[in-house]
């Protein structure tokens, strides 16, 4: 459990760190002048406590820098101030592990629901520590019910069917808990007008026509609590109706009395269950105006022979003094109404944690199931809540519920749907901002609501350092004891100033002393940038805290050095005194100079390929003609391979344009031949430049060639034979010619005479239609005579 609590406060501590760091430096803002105030200002401060640690012009607050920054600075890590808040557990019973059959019956203030039950934090501000409560629902925890009944007229059928419910309820709850005590009281309003009637007839008896009622009152404890169920049925049994005037009802007087009154009404230190059963609404406070009753109800116990009797004196409580005494004496309200005041009671519930609502009906017949519900539906939810918390004290709690469910801020104090037996645990943040100004320590309690069980938190503040109680007071190093020396730095005296309390307040500004404060008789009083203080500058504070003045005279700062690419010192350096200094392999004003000279490599390895040399990581080209990263480029050179074609060409195959002055002007290279072109060698294969060059010569042949400078030696490879193009062969070229010709020719013909046939069939297929067409005339022309002459012989008989 303490390993645990160690690694959550450590955790919390590293975090608020990083927070710290992303802030800047608060602590130097702070302007502390002592390690007590410096640890005030943020949880990442810490003060130097190192007699040595100033420079000249630097003041006493400067001792106070959060850790990084005081390191930079060369403090001695032992000699910086840094306390860390810290956890103790007191008290950590474990949780009861409870069996309602087992043979072992426990006290109820022997059972353990919470754990650990007290413990003391030491706090720094800025610091929140965090530590575990587990809470375990135990098995057969006892339970106290209080039946408290609107006996007003309208409840007379209700009161009949609540004349058995001690026994039934006993008998239901034994399958909840083995130690269960109940008690009855009832309620109906304020004695007075105008909520009763005060008629002498009416005060006996303030119903009307025949019915017998009893006299009215405020509250009446009928039943103190107690485990026998038939007394709660005899005595119930016993009681009468009564009446009033008005709808709503007394009942929260009621309430505050049974709350209040815990020896009257026999409340233990375990589940207290309140039952308020009515069918009508409530007064609240202001209500008592109507009866001339203006003074606010007290909150206190007004039981005597169990009636409450300031009812006539005291207004109704109000709503946020009924929350405030039933957290107090952790009480469970359970609202027991009918359905038509439901929606009003709902309302009610959601401002009175721990409470449950249930719908009652119109005789009371379901009352012992609307109990057993109510009590499993607030049974199963814890609610943490904490006492007043100290000024500059804050609390965040993280619960971590069943399954694994996790929840933070208001959800955070509260798990659901907890079985008995079921464990949760909450993660408690406690965080101080300052420390009290009585410095004395304080007592926050945390509790689960409706239970009686509190976990005790003492806190402790760190307002001072440690080397403060190791203070020399009245030390000779502060000018002849005119402070105590704590800390590495003096604490001066009421009414003395400056880094060793040399000065008086009222001699801080003179001319004698202001004379110290500038440099070289000049007129500016620590440079303009700093205040004398007692004869010594004291330095400027710039905005951003990394910048700083100093020097004697403030003559000097970190700021105000040459730049390069917009960057102090560009970079590669710091600033002391208006001055760059440079890291090693960096030189120049701005240190932008690098005298790393891997920039300035070429590929041959050489440095700028031998034609410059390297400045600040720069090539300077010697040869204006060259240029590039590395001199490499040459934009008005002709190109490797036509500079050196001729002396190529001339060494390797005598030929060329320096043919006549070959020995003299192209000795300069070694000449290499080889057979062909494979034999050349490769770009790959080398580690130095190589160029593959291609030419021509008069004759149009072609060579090939590689240049190439290693090691300072100018190197040729050459192939020993020219590439030159063959003749042209004439016989192909007259046969393909001709034989071009005649298939021209022929595809000619052949495309002539199929348009000639597609021309005849179009012409005869045109002819065929006309054909088709034509129309002739089947009339004799009058004027023909046919040639044909036909006589026949009158004497022919047809024989």
């Amino acid at each position: 459990m303490d390993l645990r609590l160690l690694l959550i406060a450590t955790l919390s501590a590293v975090l608020c760190g990083s927070w710290a760091q992303q802030e800047g430096s608060v602590c130097i803002k702070a302007n502390a002048q002592s390690c007590g105030e410096c640890i005030q200002v943020a949880e990442t401060c810490g003060w130097c406590g190192d007699e040595k640690f100033l420079t000249v012009g630097e003041s006493k607050s400067a001792r106070c820098d959060d850790l990084e920054s005081l390191k930079k600075r060369n403090c001695v890590v032992d000699k910086i101030e840094n306390p860390r808040g810290s956890i103790d557990i007191n008290k950590n019973k474990p949780v009861t592990n409870r069996k309602k059959d087992g043979a072992e019956k426990l006290k109820p203030e022997e059972i353990t629901q919470i754990q650990p039950q007290k413990l003391t934090l030491t706090l720094r501000s800025g610091e929140p520590l965090t530590f575990e409560l587990k809470f375990k629902r135990a098995e057969d925890y006892p339970i106290d019910l209080y039946y408290l009944m609107d006996l007003s007229f309208s409840m007379k059928d209700d009161l009949e069917n609540v004349k058995n419910l001690g026994t039934d309820l006993m008998k239901e709850m034994q399958e909840i808990t083995s130690d269960f005590r109940i008690g009855f009281g009832s309620f109906v309003e304020k004695t007075v007008m105008p909520y009763i009637s005060t008629t002498p007839a009416r005060l006996i008896n303030p119903c009307t026509g025949n019915q017998n009622c009893t006299s009215p009152f405020s509250y009446k404890n009928v039943l103190t609590l107690t485990d026998k169920g038939d007394e709660f049925n005899r005595l119930v049994s016993q009681q009468q109706i009564s009446g009033n005037l008005d709808s709503p009802e007394g009942g929260f007087d009621a309430i505050m009395q049974v709350a209040v009154c815990e020896d009257q009404i026999g409340w233990r230190n375990v589940t207290r269950l309140l039952v308020f059963s009515t069918d009508a609404g409530f007064h609240f406070a202001g209500d008592g105006k109507l009866g001339g009753i203006v003074l606010p109800n007290d909150g206190r116990c007004h039981l005597e022979n169990n009636m409450y009797t300031m009812s006539h004196y005291y207004d109704y409580p109000s709503i946020a003094h009924l929350v405030q005494k039933l957290s107090d004496h952790n009480i469970q309200t359970i609202f027991a109404v009918t359905e038509e005041f439901q929606p009003v009671y709902k309302e009610l519930k959601n401002l009175i944690p721990k409470s449950a609502v249930g719908t009652l009906s119109s005789n009371s017949s379901n009352v012992i199931n609307l109990i057993i519900d109510a009590y499993n539906s607030l049974s199963s939810e814890v609610i943490l809540e904490n006492g007043r918390l100290p000024e500059g004290v804050s609390i965040t709690y993280k619960s971590i519920c069943k399954n694994g469910v996790e929840g933070t801020g208001e959800n955070g104090r509260k798990c659901s749907n907890i079985s008995i037996g079921d464990e949760v645990s909450f993660e408690i943040s406690v965080e101080s901002q300052k420390c009290p100004s009585n410095g004395k320590p304080e007592i926050i309690k945390i509790k689960p609501l409706g239970f009686t069980e509190e976990v005790e938190i003492v806190l402790n503040f760190i307002c001072d350092c440690q080397c403060a109680a190791e203070g020399e007071q009245n030390s000779e190093t502060c000018h002849h004891g005119n402070g105590t020396f704590e800390c590495g730095a003096c604490k001066c005296n009421d009414g003395r100033i400056g880094r060793v309390c040399e000065c008086s307040k009222d001699e801080v500004r003179t001319e004698d002393l202001d004379a110290n404060c500038r440099k070289d008789n000049g007129t500016d009083i620590c440079s303009n940038n700093g205040d004398c203080v007692c004869g010594t500058c004291e330095c400027k504070k710039r905005e951003n805290p990394a910048e700083i003045y100093s020097g004697k005279y403030c003559e000097c700062d970190n700021f105000n050095c040459d730049r390069s690419n917009n960057k102090l010192c560009g970079g590669h350096g710091h600033c002391e005194c208006r001055k760059c200094i440079c890291d090693a392999n960096y030189t120049g004003s701005a240190c932008d100079c690098s005298l790393e000279t891997a920039s300035c490599l070429a590929k041959n390895g050489q440095i700028c390929n031998g034609r410059g040399t390297c400045e600040c990581g720069i090539c300077k080209c010697t040869n204006p003609k060259f240029q590039g990263p590395t001199c490499e480029i040459c934009p008005t050179c002709p190109g490797v391979c036509a500079e050196h074609k001729d002396c190529v060409q001339c060494r390797a195959f005598e030929a060329g344009e320096k043919k006549d002055t070959c020995e003299r002007d192209c000795s300069y290279f070694q000449l290499i031949k080889v057979k062909d072109r494979d034999k050349l060698p490769q770009p790959t294969d080398q580690s130095f430049p190589l160029t593959h060059c291609k030419e021509r010569d008069a004759n149009d042949c072609w060579f090939y060639y590689t240049f190439a400078i290693r090691n300072d030696t100018k190197e040729v490879y050459v192939v020993e034979t020219l590439e030159c193009p063959a003749g042209p062969d004439i016989i192909p070229i007259v046969a393909g010619v001709v034989a071009g010709i005649v298939l021209i020719g022929l595809a000619l013909l052949l495309i002539w005479k199929l348009l000639m046939i597609i021309h005849d069939r179009r012409e005869f297929a045109k002819f065929e239609k006309e054909k088709m067409n034509a129309k002739w005339d089947t009339g004799e022309n009058p004027i023909y005579k046919s040639a044909v002459t036909t006589v026949i012989n009158p004497k022919y008989e047809g024989k």
